[in-house]
């Protein structure tokens, strides 16, 4: 089955066929670092890691680009309201980005280009949208002209004239038109700026990305991601001001839902913010990674205790297997073929919901084949697993996660205390003192431990 995509632009499912055989070209807008993440953020992050796992385990080689939007009138407001500079709240939020996409176990990008970075690049831009009459300097800024470019509002469906104006100045009064969207702002008083024909200051939101983008992946690149809310204005106008200038820009844009709590968009003004530090203290981060990737990628999360809830059990079904299997058949490796059922879900738009539906059925044919003693079976089963796992960054026997438990450091003291435990219960079950052995074992389940007892001794698992 061929790769097919649900493309924004197209508004239709399309076959995917890339500008180069063989070779795919990824953007993905990233972080706008004025605060640190909440999994409202980092849900695109996990699924772009899926798609670009998924496409490099199809053979094809992928450049993955991610940026940083560094400096941003948002930035600067933090920067103002705690008397610091700009580029420390940017740089401690990016670092609180990066630990957020690696904690999750996504793969960092091949390349992650700050927008501080790439000014001569928008430079660079602007004098060819200039140069063609598709922007226009007034007042140290630069404006693109909406009404320079006939397909303007084609990503996102709207007319220019049913457009709510752009809010990105604070007067529209240099504009020719209020729809104009500022390509680069004039600079101001205390704030950071770099040197221009126009004179200094500082880049537009979009601009940016589209110098980046192009500069890594050429000016025609294969597919552009982000997330719902970044259709309009965002997306939008980096369509714009790159076709205006001549570059077929992006062939796909894949968008992905968006997370939300009790009905509303997740976001840090409304105070809901579930930052991912704090939520991998509450569950462990691949958990969280199962949670977050579980859903198709263009269907809305709404969060709860209780739906995570639910996900930590289902991931907890799939690795009690994995770890029961390799207790049984250690051999077991991750070279195994992916049913066809696995692929034929992933390949049809990123279906990962159908994707763990196999990944399910083969496990709980793998515990069937574990209660029935037939190990060759659970040893297939279990390569099949875990190759499945691999694609969707899950394999608890795969880095990060084999070296991670619950808690990390916790999980290890946790660990060393029950087995002292369990050592001490093996030895009243030997010297027949069954009561003993039953009241650790209740103490244990009291403290929150479950104990299995298997042909291979005791195994333990933190209760939810």
């Amino acid at each position: 089955m061929t790769l097919r995509l649900y493309d924004t632009a197209a508004r239709t499912v399309r076959d995917f066929t890339p500008v180069t055989p063989g070779q795919v070209s990824l953007y993905l807008c990233g972080a706008t670092v004025q605060a640190p993440p909440h999994i409202g953020h980092i849900r695109s992050g996990v699924v772009f890691d899926i798609l670009t796992r998924w496409l490099r385990a199809s053979g094809y080689q992928v450049t993955f680009c991610r940026n940083v939007t560094d400096i941003d009138d948002k930035i600067l407001r933090v920067a103002a309201a705690e008397g610091v500079p700009w580029w420390l709240v940017a740089q401690r939020n990016e670092r609180a980005f990066s630990r957020a996409y690696a904690v999750l176990g996504c793969v960092p990008p091949d390349i992650e280009p700050r927008a501080t970075g790439h000014v001569p690049e928008m430079i660079t831009l602007m004098h060819r949208l200039i140069d063609g009459d598709h922007a226009y300097a007034a007042d140290g800024d630069v404006y693109f002209d909406v009404r320079s470019y006939p397909a303007y509002g084609a990503l996102s469906g709207q007319r220019v004239d049913h457009m709510r104006p752009a809010d990105d100045t604070e007067a529209n009064d240099a504009k020719r038109d209020p729809h104009d969207f500022a390509l680069w702002k004039g600079a101001k008083p205390g704030e950071p700026a770099w040197d221009t024909p126009w004179g200094p200051g500082r880049p537009g939101w979009h601009l940016e990305c589209s110098a980046m983008a192009t500069k890594y992946l050429g000016p025609t690149f294969d597919i552009h991601g982000g997330g719902l809310d970044l259709i309009f204005p965002h997306h939008e106008n980096e369509m714009a001001q790159s076709r205006a200038a001549g570059d077929g820009f992006a062939q796909y844009w894949l968008h992905n839902g968006l997370v939300g709590v009790a009905g509303e968009k997740m976001s840090k003004s409304l105070g809901n913010s579930l930052l991912v530090d704090a939520m991998v203290t509450q569950v462990r981060p691949v958990e969280l990674r199962y949670y977050l990737g579980q859903a198709h990628y263009r269907s809305g999360i709404e969060y709860s205790a209780e739906a995570l809830d639910e996900a930590v059990a289902a991931y907890r079904r799939i690795e009690n297997f994995v770890t029961r299997a390799m207790e049984i058949s250690p051999q077991a490796g991750t070279d195994a073929g992916l049913p066809a059922a696995f692929r034929a879900a992933l390949d049809d738009d990123l279906a990962v919901p159908q994707a763990l539906a196999v990944v399910h059925d083969t496990v709980r044919a793998g515990n069937n084949a574990l209660a029935a003693g037939d190990t060759a079976a659970a040893a297939v089963t279990l390569g099949e697993v875990r190759a499945m796992l691999g694609v969707l960054g899950l394999d608890p026997l795969s880095e990060p996660w084999a070296s991670a438990g619950p808690g990390d450091d916790l999980h290890s003291v946790v660990s060393a205390l029950v087995t002292v435990a369990l050592t001490q219960r093996q030895a009243a079950r030997e010297r027949r003192d069954y009561a003993a052995a039953d009241a650790i074992r209740d103490d244990l389940h009291a403290a929150g431990i479950l104990i299995e007892d298997t042909p291979q001794g005791p195994r333990w698992e933190l209760k939810r």
